[in-house]
């Protein structure tokens, strides 16, 4: 059985780190080149056979120069906020028609606002697995109001990982079943302990969910510049930081 590598392309919530204009201890940490600058959310999929992206950045050129890629097998779309799709116009003029996967909802907004691309559509249903480029893929619901947004399970090497996308804690029984005992829990937690948000977790919040689904391995991602500096957050909490690579 392949491997499963997974690249976090992008660790940043929609503003990334540094904010524009500010100068907390974390954006200056970030704009002096410290593991606290984050690019907006990407995650790289790969496996002996393909790769897969899920969700495209609107800093989506930057993260493809710097994991020199300029090709991918299929783009997967959680839900349609601006900071997960907005990058794949990247594509234009560096690859054509790209396969592209969502519910219908969401492929319906981004494909109005894509449309030039003239990406290849492929509407899925949660909860009903496909097959990419060698790994097998199930879209769950999350709860992140108002808009229809989904978790990804990804599945090769005889390794699971769950992807939460942008959630609260408030999630369904069958997404919970999916996403129990996985090898690998990649996690919104925008915010550290004390910050509250009625559509994303806090590191708090997430990290006890981790604990009910009995996961192997954690790391929190979708991250504001409201932590302190990577280098002393990363002492109290697993945070992902771009292009880190993890292997499954």
């Amino acid at each position: 059985m392949g491997k499963l590598l997974i690249t976090m392309l992008g660790t940043g919530d929609a503003i990334g780190t540094p904010k524009i204009g500010c100068k907390c201890p974390t954006c200056l940490d970030a704009l002096g080149g410290g593991l606290s600058r984050r690019m907006r959310f990407s995650v790289l999929l790969e496996s002996d056979d393909g790769r897969v992206l899920v969700d495209t950045s609107p800093d989506l050129r930057w993260q493809l120069l710097k994991r020199d890629l300029s090709k991918v097998d299929a783009v997967i779309w959680t839900h349609a906020h601006y900071d997960h799709y907005a990058g794949f116009g990247d594509f234009h003029r560096v690859q054509n028609r790209v396969p592209v996967y969502g519910t219908k909802g969401t492929m319906d907004y981004i494909m109005n606002y894509l449309y030039f691309l003239r990406p290849e559509r492929h509407d899925v249903l949660a909860g009903v697995p496909f097959e990419l480029a060698g790994m097998d893929f199930t879209l769950f619901p999350v709860d992140h109001p108002p808009v229809e947004t989904m978790g990804v399970l990804v599945e090769a090497g005889g390794k699971r990982a769950v992807i939460t996308s942008d959630t609260t804690d408030a999630l369904c029984a069958r997404s919970m079943e999916l996403m129990a005992g996985v090898d690998l829990f990649l996690a919104d937690a925008i915010m550290p302990p004390g910050y509250n948000l009625n559509k994303h977790m806090n590191a708090e919040q997430a990290m006890a969910l981790a604990r009910r689904l009995n996961v192997r391995k954690t790391y929190l991602t979708h991250l504001s510049h409201l932590y302190p500096p990577h280098d002393q957050a990363v002492q109290q909490w697993p945070l992902a930081y771009d292009m880190m690579e993890i292997e499954l």
